[in-house]
């Protein structure tokens, strides 16, 4: 497998780089080539990143290929890693592209802002997948606003199908999956199916309605556990809807460690597929058919996927009338976003 990681030398692949290295995203014994993608001026940077994977002293780390003025080129057993400033070559041949390279969200920045200094990135990335890519590349995409970045990446690939193409709610999901574990006393892998529906942003809904929590060999319904309506439907939502905007409050930063998780969770599942009955919460192309949900946008919707990558969304699900408005809500705001970005895309 080759996998691309953009942005490689920032904070949110420092943290992943190593679990894709050490074979905790597509398994121990998986052939990678790891590219690390980042802009020219951070090439000295890069350099660091590759010196450090070395200094983690992996079992099957050994080292040096090639030197250039602005690549590096280290050989492992398991691993090969490929850190380059070249689009040309970044994008060559790839079976996964994890976009995480982008403007950052600064404290105070609305996400117009965000949106057009990132529709020009993500459009450039779209066509270089286009040209240089695998038709087969899997696409995260993972610099906000996630969803529409994700849909300029699409429109910018016409050759690559659009299942193809996801964007990152799996810290969304993992945010509220946090949440109720803390709120019930159970350790988070007891809980599970809970759904991230809409933009990665704050007007996405966190859903529990159908989501389910496991002590001992009981398994209970989030709902008639927590037993707090008030709760779910009000100081639940708004603390995974503004999560994102506490941690930048806090660190002065957007979150890294646990993005950098949620990263290797999503593309996991993506690869290896989700078990049993179990769901995850990924942005997929609407096609229209799930939900009401009009075509044309990235959506956030429940999806079960098979080994290998094939995914399905999870259809069926009872929705309330108080859902049907959280979720019409995020997808009006991802309608009004991809207006701008086809503004600032022309």
């Amino acid at each position: 497998l080759k996998v691309l990681v953009t942005g490689a030398a920032g904070q949110i692949a420092y943290s992943l780089l190593y679990s894709i290295a050490n074979g905790d995203v597509f398994g121990k014994d998986q052939s990678v080539t790891l590219v690390m993608l980042d802009i020219a001026p951070m090439a000295g940077v890069l350099e660091g990143v590759v010196m450090e994977l070395q200094d983690c002293a992996l079992p099957s780390l050994k080292i040096a290929l090639q030197v250039t003025i602005y690549q590096q080129i280290y050989e492992v057993n398991l691993t090969l890693v490929i850190s380059t400033t070249t689009v040309e070559e970044a994008f060559a041949d790839i079976d996964y592209a994890i976009l995480v390279g982008a403007m950052p969200r600064r404290q105070g920045m609305e996400r117009k802002d965000l949106l057009k200094a990132n529709a020009k990135i993500f459009k450039e990335q779209g066509q270089a997948l286009d040209k240089f890519a695998k038709k087969t590349v899997k696409v995260l995409v993972v610099g906000n606003p996630a969803n529409t970045n994700c849909l300029i990446a699409l429109t910018a690939a016409p050759s690559i199908p659009k299942d193809n193409f996801t964007c990152l709610t799996r810290l969304d999901q993992n945010r509220a999956q946090s949440q109720i574990a803390a709120r019930l006393g159970v350790s988070n892998d007891c809980v599970s199916n809970v759904i991230i529906w809409g933009n990665h942003s704050s007007t996405q809904y966190p859903d529990v309605a159908h989501a389910s929590v496991k002590c001992g060999d009981t398994e209970s319904s989030v709902v008639s556990c927590v037993k707090d309506d008030n709760w779910l439907n009000g100081e639940f939502i708004t603390t995974v809807q503004k999560r994102g905007g506490a941690v930048i409050a806090a660190r002065k930063l957007s979150s890294a460690m646990s993005a950098a998780k949620a990263i290797c969770d999503h593309v996991r599942d993506w690869h290896f597929g989700t078990k049993g009955d179990k769901w995850t919460s990924m942005g997929i192309y609407s096609n229209g058919s799930n939900y009401g949900i009009k075509e044309g946008i990235i959506y956030s919707v429940p999806v079960r996927i098979a080994p290998g990558g094939a995914f399905t969304a999870v259809t069926g699900l009872s929705i309330s009338d108080f859902a049907r408005s959280k979720m019409d809500e995020t997808a009006e705001e991802l309608f009004g976003e991809k207006l701008m970005a086809m503004e600032f895309m022309s």
